[in-house]
């Protein structure tokens, strides 16, 4: 067999490595076709469309509001160049847009200094290559990294902080715009219409680059690549070529009923079972999704013995004060009593006020008013219990 060798690293080469040899294997050596499913292509076609619109910017030297008509337009573009149809994907698509010129506000030409703007970096004796979707200009000593993110799951902090991607980022720009002193890492979480903020410090830059040029020898150097079954298998390119997805899919391990007594089996069968629930239920997902496109202009879809059918469900709200004006009348109790005993702030009703409210203060005005309103909430505490990988 001849050895692999990689002609560039890149931090997609990389994290796909680390999430799954197997479909490493797939992509850069086997070099099997892969097949994107609707998230990635989705994300392509938002990411060409924001692209295209700020590039339109800097080309034309504009400053000013961005244009939704305009925008919308790219974003429809892109969608029949990808070839993808589905109605709800368009139409959040459309909000995603709408939802990105909104937030925008003024775009003055002079401070997007890039798009899409590609890097190359030498880490020991490999080239990284990337691209970063916007850098901004912030102040005579400051510069933004965004990268634009159509998940639906925000990131945690520990993402965040650990984010190999950002970390190459900034090392990146800090070549390419030597000037900076200071240097913003921003995830556009897009569905959210939330920016994600982290930082790094030298020697977290330092750590990443140790880790890049070990990660990539590791991709040189390997002769077994394992798959790694979970959730995260539905979205994978190569699933259709993974047998360790196909038996998943099958039913997993049949040997279950591992002996109370002992617990290393039991914590064994409990990471099997909760890999495979994983996958079915991301797989029954996607399933449905299926059904759900061609079900729209029916009542119903027959398919085989199975009868497929939307059912509707009702949820009850009560407008807050014509509610108190009829409990006031039928009660005799006064507003404020009432009030206290059935009125409870939404919570994401809440963050939203609250992330409206905190543009238009300073930093330190927004954490007092954020810790105002952490003083006076309620909080129930409820058991949970929670497994994580232990890595030496």
């Amino acid at each position: 067999m001849v050895p692999f060798a990689n002609t560039h690293l890149s931090y997609s080469r990389l994290s796909r490595f680390e999430q799954c040899a197997r479909s490493f294997k797939f992509q850069y050596i086997d070099k099997l076709p892969s097949d994107p499913g609707m998230p990635l292509r989705f994300g392509k076609v938002v990411h060409a469309a924001l692209e295209r619109l700020l590039r339109e910017v800097i080309d034309q030297e504009r400053s000013g509001p961005l244009d939704p008509n305009r925008a919308i337009t790219l974003f429809a573009e892109a969608w029949r160049a990808e070839g993808i149809a589905g109605l709800q994907e368009f139409a959040a698509g459309v909000q995603i847009i709408r939802e990105f010129v909104r937030a925008e506000g003024i775009v003055d030409h002079r401070d997007v200094l890039a798009v899409e703007e590609e890097f190359r970096l030498q880490v020991g004796r490999f080239e990284v290559l990337g691209f970063i979707d916007r850098v901004n200009r912030i102040d005579d000593e400051t510069i933004e990294v965004v990268d634009y993110k159509t998940n639906r799951a925000l990131f945690t902090r520990d993402e965040l902080d650990g984010s190999l991607q950002m970390s190459l980022y900034e090392l990146a720009v800090r070549r390419l715009w030597p000037w900076a002193k200071k240097v913003r890492l921003v995830f556009a979480m897009l569905r959210h219409g939330i920016r994600q903020t982290t930082s790094r410090t030298p020697e977290q830059l330092e750590a990443a680059l140790a880790y890049v040029e070990t990660l990539g020898r590791m991709t040189e150097e390997a002769t077994d690549y394992p798959a790694r079954v979970g959730g995260q298998c539905v979205w994978c390119d190569h699933r259709v070529h993974c047998d360790a997805y196909g038996k998943a899919l099958a039913g997993g391990r049949k040997e279950l009923g591992a002996e109370p007594s002992d617990l290393e089996a039991v914590a064994r069968e409990r990471e099997e079972v909760a890999s495979l629930a994983k996958i079915l239920t991301a797989r029954k997902y996607e399933l449905e999704g299926v059904l759900k496109a061609h079900h729209r202009d029916r009542d119903e879809l027959v398919i085989g013995p199975m009868r497929y059918s939307l059912a509707t469900t009702t949820s009850t709200s009560y407008p807050l004060d014509r509610t108190l004006r009829v409990l006031e009348a039928q009660t005799g109790k006064p507003r404020e009593e009432l009030l206290a005993r059935v009125a409870i702030v939404d919570k994401d009703a809440l963050d939203a006020l609250v992330r409206e409210t905190s543009k238009g203060l300073d930093k330190s005005s927004g954490h007092i008013f954020k810790a105002e309103l952490d003083a006076v909430a309620e909080r129930s505490i409820t058991p949970r219990f929670n497994a994580k990988e232990v890595r030496s």
